[in-house]
């Protein structure tokens, strides 16, 4: 299928490696041409010429904290009027709720909620005027069916998942839509800190914890980034101007409900 964004400009936000990366690579094999940003130059530069090489497409890197406003006026910098913006950025450590001080909170809420929304405030009303714009935020599962060990992500997310609600309904007449991706279980190195980090919780192996929560998942096993990547792509074509304000749950059926 054509996705009808070929030449449209995307900025893919903490995408080096993980769901950002994959998400850049399927945009850019879609014919975009993509702006990749992290804050590890090399690994960055690494990553960008990799999907070079397999889109044949033009990407640039920006180095930079996108969580912070020095870092989003380089990227925006660089790359100020983007067509697609994918918000991405690391979750919150895990943790009781108890032992989160207001600084966690606050950095929580900044990188997950405030950051996304600062984005989309610098870039909606060029999409507004050019009559086509995607805006994808990747969240979490979480959002769905809170994880009880994720109390920041759970709040911080959420937060972002509200205010896109009220928003979407405003652009789309405009032909920008809003809608968030919401991952499960993933091949990825962020997977295997939360393995890491809820083994330790619980008091027991690694592989014990990794098998006890991929036998949750209906499918069988862990999502591969390549999947999410092409649904993102799929959210930003030109197929889906009647699509807004909605959460796509990609999680190998691993939520029980109906709704």
């Amino acid at each position: 299928m054509d996705l009808g964004i070929k030449n449209k400009v995307a900025l893919v936000c903490a995408s080096s490696k993980g769901l950002g990366k994959a998400c850049a690579m399927e945009l850019a094999r879609a014919g975009t041409n993509v702006y990749i940003t992290a804050r590890t130059e090399d690994v960055l530069e690494k990553t960008a010429e990799e999907i070079r090489e397999k889109s044949g497409q033009v990407v640039r890197s920006i180095a930079a904290d996108i969580t912070t406003s020095e870092g989003r006026e380089k990227i925006l910098g660089v790359c100020p009027q983007p067509d697609i913006l994918v918000n991405n950025a690391g979750g919150p450590p895990p943790g009781d709720f108890r032992g989160f001080s207001i600084e966690d909170w606050n950095r929580a809420l900044n990188a997950n909620m405030l950051t996304p929304i600062e984005l989309i405030k610098a870039t909606v009303d060029g999409m507004i005027e050019r009559k086509f714009g995607r805006i994808v935020n990747i969240t979490s599962a979480a959002v769905k069916a809170p994880i009880d060990i994720l109390a920041l992500s759970n709040g911080a997310r959420s937060g972002l998942t509200g205010f896109v609600a009220g928003l979407s309904r405003e652009t789309i007449k405009h032909n920008v839509t809003i809608n968030g991706i919401l991952p499960g279980l993933f091949e990825t190195d962020t997977m295997k800190w939360r393995m890491r980090e809820g083994a330790k919780m619980e008091g027991i192996s690694e592989v014990d914890y990794t098998r006890q929560k991929v036998s949750n998942i209906p499918a069988g096993r862990p999502g591969v980034p390549e999947e999410f990547g092409k649904l993102c792509a799929f959210i930003c074509s030109v197929h889906t101007s009647f699509i807004s304000g909605q959460n796509f749950l990609i999680d190998g059926a691993a939520y029980p409900g109906t709704f």
